[in-house]
């Protein structure tokens, strides 16, 4: 990542983003042309040190995942925290043998969280610990959660995912 400390989440100010990767300035206008409103040096100076990713992208009417994937990924920190655009050993468009939805006896949301720019791994782990051998856990994310994926497999546990439109849902069971 170089000598960039900002780790760029929904919550991350527009203005803290600019001055730390000025080369997103292009990125962001190509995406909409709403961003274009950027370049004026008034809204830069006073929008843009107020302004969340999250809102900008419901103004410019972009996807706030998929803004913050292509922003991260255009830094290099898609690598750094486990977000990749292949996700081809995570993602399954055949669902598994395993999988029954009447089985899931657990549910959790974290998209608040990982969008606060918090992480729920140990929350998560913590779930998933408490799965018997029958019961399946359902995880939404706003992205597919690769490190936590990994430490699940890596304890015994048979995971998927799906894109379920804005989000990824996983399913996780204790194998």
């Amino acid at each position: 990542m170089g000598e960039h400390k900002l780790i760029i989440t929904p919550k991350t100010k527009v203005g803290e983003l600019l001055d730390s990767y000025p080369q997103l300035e292009s990125l962001l206008i190509d995406m909409t042309p709403a961003f274009s409103k950027l370049k004026h040096p008034v809204l830069r100076k006073t929008i843009a040190k107020v302004a969340t990713l999250q809102q900008a992208a419901g103004a410019g009417n972009v996807n706030i995942n998929e803004l913050v994937l292509r922003l991260r990924k255009a830094v290099g920190q898609e690598d750094e925290l486990g977000i990749s655009t292949d996700n081809q050993d995570y993602m399954s468009a055949v669902i598994p043998e395993w999988y029954h939805p009447e089985l899931v006896s657990i549910r959790f949301n974290a998209v608040d969280i990982i969008n606060r720019g918090e992480s729920p791994m140990n929350e998560i782990i913590a779930l998933a610990q408490k799965l018997d051998g029958h019961q399946i856990m359902e995880l939404k994310t706003p992205f597919v959660p690769v490190p936590i994926i990994d430490m699940l497999r890596k304890k015994g546990f048979s995971t998927f995912s799906r894109n379920d439109g804005d989000t990824i849902m996983s399913y996780i069971k204790r194998e």
